[in-house]
């Protein structure tokens, strides 16, 4: 079983460019397959820790909290770490349960690109492979060859006709019985609706970074090929639009730690006019819409706001004290100056400056969900995670 998380680039030595630690863009399928409780238990970890599905909402609607909301990413990566802070098997979602309500989690990040997600099984794409990133080394996965010979295959593609779409209606049911069954598993957490393979991630997934660099040479070559992309993402973001999910997750890794890897101008002209596209139905609906993505995007966050997301979900990459004067009092932020490089290799004191300017700065923001934003790989030591999770729960109050 694994938890909603977001695709890092920092792993137990920092994952390189394309390479995830999550295990597929439904991460919600395995997480509810236990199926809901059948009787709610109170904090029995740590009672002094109330965690809250309305803070967290309330912080995402920028609407006052006595503290700081909170959420991080691959933990259940931590499997002895979970067993013993539990006493319960790592693999059951009892376990999760119990250990997120310990770890204070308020936000559960999660995505779900719907019926069809099976790329795969339905036409081309492009396998990249795997680094390790579990302890145990069971995620390594070598590379296969990609279906692309040229690069004029590359541009005659269409994304809605190589996959299909979705009967409508089948995918809202599809979406609305996720959020049903999501809050039913953790009535004390917000989880989000969400859609992974947006328009450059799912450029990623089907071409691969060799074949879709060489394709983007050509703007107006590839601009229908993205548009592809953009038409698939707006049938699901239509769908998440007719559920009663409060917020939705636009994950696209459309940038590198280096920032962009395209001319800046399809970001520009191309790529975020689409996004403003795809958020439209959700706006009108009422969904708050929060942008994901790694890497760097410091250069495109204005324009992403303009578009109209209403948070921003980053790595440090992104410097939070950058991100938290310009939109700290417009937008919620998720997201810190801690760095998992700095909890796994780092000593204690870096790690607690990090989390001291991060509630400084935080505390002057209108709504901030508390996050290691590349996550918290499983090689962090235990004394470390205990002295992370220790020191937030006694400082995040505003």
């Amino acid at each position: 079983m694994t938890i909603p998380a977001r695709a890092s680039r920092a792993g137990p030595a920092c994952h390189r460019r394309g390479e995830s630690s999550h295990d597929g863009p439904n991460h919600y399928a395995r997480v509810l397959a236990a199926g809901p409780p059948t009787q709610r238990c109170p904090n029995m970890l740590r009672p002094e820790v109330l965690v809250s599905r309305e803070l967290a909402l309330d912080t995402i609607y920028l609407r006052p909290t006595s503290r700081l909301a909170h959420t991080d990413y691959s933990l259940s990566y931590h499997t002895e770490y979970i067993r013993e802070k539990t006493g319960l098997d790592p693999a059951s979602q009892e376990a999760h349960r119990r250990f997120y309500d310990f770890w204070g989690m308020d936000f559960l990040w999660g995505t779900n690109d719907g019926l069809h997600v099976n790329w795969g099984a339905r036409g081309r794409v492009t396998d990249m492979g795997h680094a390790v990133y579990a302890s145990d080394g069971s995620d390594r996965r070598a590379p296969a060859r990609c279906p692309f010979e040229t690069v004029d295959e590359v541009w005659a593609f269409d994304a809605v006709a190589e996959y299909g779409l979705p009967d409508f209606d089948a995918q809202v049911q599809a979406y609305e019985q996720l959020v049903q069954n999501a809050r039913r598993a953790w009535p004390d957490q917000l989880t989000a609706g969400g859609y992974y393979r947006t328009i450059v991630s799912g450029a990623i997934a089907t071409f691969g970074w060799e074949m879709l660099l060489l394709g983007a040479a050509n703007v107006s070559r590839m601009e229908p090929v993205f548009d592809s992309f953009y038409r698939y993402t707006r049938h699901h973001m239509e769908a998440w639009a007719k559920t009663s999910v409060e917020v939705v997750i636009q994950h696209d890794d459309f940038v590198w730690a280096e920032g962009a890897f395209m001319h800046p101008d399809i970001y520009r002209k191309v790529i975020i006019p689409r996004y403003a596209e795809l958020w439209k139905p959700l706006r009108a609906a009422g969904k708050k819409v929060l942008f994901c993505s790694d890497g760097d995007y410091t250069e495109f966050a204005e324009e992403i706001v303009e578009a109209g997301a209403d948070g921003l979900i980053f790595e440090p990459f992104v410097d939070f004290g950058w991100a938290a004067e310009r939109f700290g009092s417009s937008h919620c932020l998720v997201g810190s100056f801690t760095d998992c490089r700095d909890m796994a290799f780092g000593t204690w004191d870096q790690v607690r400056a990090s989390m001291d300017r991060t509630f400084e700065v935080a505390r002057k923001c209108k709504g901030v969900i508390f996050a290691v934003g590349n996550h918290l790989p499983p090689n962090i030591p235990k004394a470390m995670m205990d002295r992370y999770i220790e020191y937030l729960t006694a400082n995040w109050y505003r």
